[in-house]
């Protein structure tokens, strides 16, 4: 073979070769398209410095120190319970759990108090507003204004419910009495729906109504018992004596909405009322 047949082949090899990676290059950008259009690259998590320490000094300054902004009857409208009380509830949560325990982060900064954490929860709780309402006056974002929550009513049920989630003794009971009748329902010591009890022997046919339970359909956890359900279905209340209308009653009653079953211990409310 001569030299020009040599110089020939090896051109043609070069241009073959030449053309093999642009085709290749070609594929590797229409295959790169493909991939962002079905996998968009995400976004990068912007961060917000909220200035938490200005929302704990407005909070402080509005309702915690000494000579606060707004005086003992606004703190017990917005907070549903007077100030010594709420102080002593996040006093034995904070107690009782790391998690609203005031410490540094990674940077040294001071992380969230206790009362900043706290009082989210209980202004979701005592108005049924949204997580991200907290936000612009607390300084906390909605993520962590949902785990306060859960951290806070876990909190006080473990801190407060063996002595207040148990049958009213007799003084209690003269106290349940007193109350309800005070705001015009004799013989009435308590809502099912404001209580939140979890009832463990659920009949299967009411689960979905009446069992509170985490997991998946194969791992049903039900929470802890409420001994009102097991006397309510046994026929078993407490017996008192009042007179509604001119006719005399022996047994006390929990005020419930339309899903409950029709016991004597369960009086419905009105569902439609009319003026």
């Amino acid at each position: 073979m001569s030299h020009n047949e040599n110089s020939s082949s090896s051109n043609e090899y070069s241009e073959w070769e030449t053309q093999v990676v642009q085709n290749n290059r070609q594929l590797d950008e229409i295959i790169t398209k493909l991939l962002v259009q079905d996998h968009p690259p995400r976004a990068s998590r912007r961060y917000c410095d909220r200035e938490r320490e200005q929302g704990e000094a407005r909070l402080m300054e509005d309702y915690f120190v000494d000579n606060p902004t707004y005086d003992q009857a606004t703190f017990r409208r917005r907070f549903r319970m007077q100030r010594p009380l709420f102080l002593h509830i996040v006093t034995v949560v904070t107690a009782n759990d790391l998690y609203f325990q005031q410490r540094r982060d990674a940077t040294g900064r001071q992380g969230l108090s206790p009362l900043q954490k706290c009082t989210p929860a209980m202004r979701v709780l005592a108005y049924g507003t949204s997580a991200d309402v907290q936000d612009e006056y607390m300084r906390i974002s909605e993520i962590v204004t949902r785990d306060v929550v859960i951290k806070f009513v876990e909190g006080v049920i473990a801190c407060f419910g063996e002595k207040y989630l148990r049958r009213p003794n007799e003084v209690g009971l003269a106290r349940l009495l007193h109350v309800g009748e005070e705001r015009g329902f004799p013989g009435m010591i308590g809502s099912i729906d404001c209580m939140h009890w979890t009832w463990k022997n659920c009949p299967t046919a009411w689960v979905g109504q009446y069992a509170c339970r985490s997991g998946t359909w194969n791992d049903i956890n039900v929470l802890h018992r409420s001994p009102i359900f097991d006397d309510g279905l046994a026929g078993r209340a407490l017996h008192v004596s009042y007179v509604v209308n001119g006719r005399e009653n022996n047994m006390v009653y929990y005020l419930t909405d339309g899903i409950y079953p029709s016991w004597a211990a369960f009086v419905k409310s009105i569902t439609s009322p009319q003026l």
